[in-house]
């Protein structure tokens, strides 16, 4: 999605997306690079270096200038000639120079890139860690692109704006300082004239991001727009020709389309005065340093290498002005995307038990439910009063209108959520006395949407059990009966399923994760609308599976069509977040009360 996009390319008045706390987030970002803290004073190091041999270059350069300068008029003039040795001296300890200078410069790049990417490998290390110890109520409140953004987009931009901002703040620091200095050793009067035309830029540059920066604004804005449009254009594609809707759609996109063209020229034209602006006016200070100079030389105040070497640092001091304003961008991006990453690190955990009582190792499935209250929000209550008794074994099925709690109560059975009154217990003891990753292994689930991954059929149904054979998978796969339509297709149990599992149908999808609970041999089972995406024939087909899967396993069976549960051992009717009506089929339908009226009420629906 557009509004998930966190790593943006920033030009020249391009605002960047900027950190609510840019200290805070820098501090953590400092805080969590500190066990490099030796590589980073070896990069400072190697950085300074290197930077220090490459700015004493120009000047020995103007040594050999003048070298020959001074051997070029002795031989016009009749009183000597070129020492042809001495510049050759000079050169060479000019190459070694660089070289050396140039080594460092590798030495240290090599060195930011493995921390950065150091720092991004343990980052999403650390992120895919946490993602198992957050409460499930984080991902019902946030969208998931959300959450992938953080892990792809925002440690990318931060790797990569670490990488260029930590190199570039020091080289540039270091070359601003190192060519001053080499400027004022050379002449004073060159370098005041020189450092005169940076507030002349500076206010040049500061009257283009100001005309330019809203049109980047409205580009950002007119492209999200326009990705959002193109995005549920194409997802929903079969509507759009459906109700014959193309030229609406045409014309909804040249609308977009227009202001994008018209905010994307003109932010890319005033962007692009800088160079000019910045050229023109370097040119003019070159032209002030040649005068000088020139005068100066003529004077004998300065020599010829000298002129030489001041222009190639006025040159040089431009470029890491111009760098520091791209790093400035490329810091605030790093910050933003530090705050995104940490901010999703920081957040609260679900509650485990350091030295859990009860394990799972004998648990028959007998579960208990004692005057259970909650809610998802404080004061509002979804659970108000629940209490129920299930001995193992038994296959109790929960129904009830839309909103009534029911998978709230497989929620709280998991540990998804914690009670807010009340108890739930599993063979007498509290579910809070499991470490919850103990607890859930006693269950085994099938929800209504299905969960398939990229991989073959194989593989999704041994996601259930890691270590079965390859036999005990086409065993579960018959007792779903889903063998024969595995067999059926293109390289049967080997065939890979495409991301979304769209090669295969919807209903194939529910016995395949059928298979996988079938595989997975848990204690308890959990079946939510477990058959309600398939047809009648394979519904049939499910339910004599399950019913042999049921046997001797608690089963809680959360079901809209009543047809599915009428040999359930207890059935649990939910109104509101109170039991209403408990009993079997027969019992409550001679109650004639609220189940009788779904029950009812579905047929007449259906006729």
């Amino acid at each position: 999605m557009a509004e998930n996009r966190s790593a943006k390319k920033h030009g020249p008045g391009v605002p960047p997306e900027k950190a609510k706390d840019f200290k805070g987030s820098m501090r953590k970002l400092l805080k969590y690079a500190a066990s490099y803290k030796l590589s980073l004073i070896l990069i400072m190091l190697l950085s300074g270096a290197a930077t220090v041999l490459s700015v004493i270059g120009p000047k020995i350069l103007g040594n050999a200038t003048t070298e020959l300068y001074n051997g070029l008029s002795a031989k016009l003039a009749g009183t000597g000639g070129i020492d042809f040795t001495r510049i050759y001296e000079i050169l060479s300890w000019l190459i070694l120079l660089y070289t050396a200078s140039a080594l460092f410069s590798f030495v240290e790049s090599w060195l930011t890139t493995q921390i950065s990417q150091n720092l991004c490998y343990k980052l999403r290390k650390d992120i895919s860690e946490k993602i198992n110890r957050i409460p499930l109520a984080y991902y019902e409140k946030r969208q998931i692109g959300d959450t992938l953004s953080r892990i792809t987009n925002d440690v990318d931009t931060l790797g990569s704006s670490l990488t260029q901002a930590a190199s570039q703040i020091i080289s540039s620091v270091f070359t601003l300082i190192g060519v001053l200095v080499m400027m004022l050793s050379i002449s004073p009067l060159m370098t005041c004239i020189s450092l005169g035309s940076l507030p002349v830029s500076g206010i040049l540059i500061a009257i283009v991001v100001k005309l330019s920066q809203k049109y980047f604004v409205q580009n950002q804005e007119y492209l999200g727009k326009i990705d959002g449009q193109i995005e549920e254009t194409f997802s929903g594609h079969n509507i759009v020709k459906a109700f014959n809707r193309e030229n609406t759609e045409r014309e909804n996109f040249g609308k977009l389309n227009e202001k994008l063209y018209e905010a994307g020229w003109k932010s890319s034209f005033l962007s692009g005065l800088m160079h000019p602006v910045m050229s023109l006016v370097g040119n003019l200070g070159y032209l002030l340093v040649a005068v000088i100079g020139a005068s100066l030389a003529a004077a004998g105040s300065i020599l010829i290498g000298d002129i030489v070497a001041f222009i190639q640092y006025v040159k040089k001091f431009n470029q890491p002005i111009t760098q520091v304003a791209r790093i400035s961008s490329t810091i605030q991006s790093m910050a933003a995307a530090s705050e995104r990453v940490f901010e999703f690190l920081a957040l609260d955990e679900e509650n485990n038990n350091a030295l859990p009582s009860a394990t799972s190792a004998d648990i028959s499935g007998q579960v208990s439910f004692d005057h259970v209250s909650f809610g998802y929000l404080k004061d509002t209550p979804v659970i108000h009063d629940f209490s129920c008794e299930v001995k193992p074994g038994q296959m109790v099925a929960i129904v009830g209108p839309t909103g009534a709690g029911k998978t709230t109560m497989v929620k709280l059975l998991m540990r998804f959520y914690d009670v807010d009154s009340g108890s739930i217990s599993l063979d007498g003891h509290n579910v809070r006395d499991f470490a919850r990753s103990d607890l859930r292994e006693c269950f085994g689930m099938v929800l209504q949407d299905t969960w398939l991954f990229h991989d073959t059929i194989m593989e999704n149904i041994r996601y259930g059990r890691l270590d079965s054979t390859d036999e005990e998978v086409i065993a579960a796969a018959k007792a779903a009966y889903a063998d024969n339509f595995i067999r059926a297709l293109p390289d049967g149990y080997n065939m890979v399923l495409n991301e979304d599992a769209s090669n295969v149908s919807q209903g194939q999808k529910q016995l395949l994760t059928i298979a996988r609970a079938i595989l997975a041999d848990n204690k308890i089972l959990i079946l939510d609308e477990a058959t309600s995406s398939v047809d009648t024939r394979t519904e049939l087909l499910i339910q004599n599976a399950m019913a042999n899967l049921m046997k001797g396993r608690t089963s809680f069976v959360i079901a809209h069509r009543l047809s599915t549960i009428k040999g359930a051992d207890n059935i649990l009717v939910m109104k509101s977040g109170d039991i209403v009506e408990q009993g079997t089929h027969e019992e409550l339908l001679s109650a004639n009360g609220f189940y009788a009226e779904l029950y009812h009420s579905q047929f007449e629906d259906i006729g």
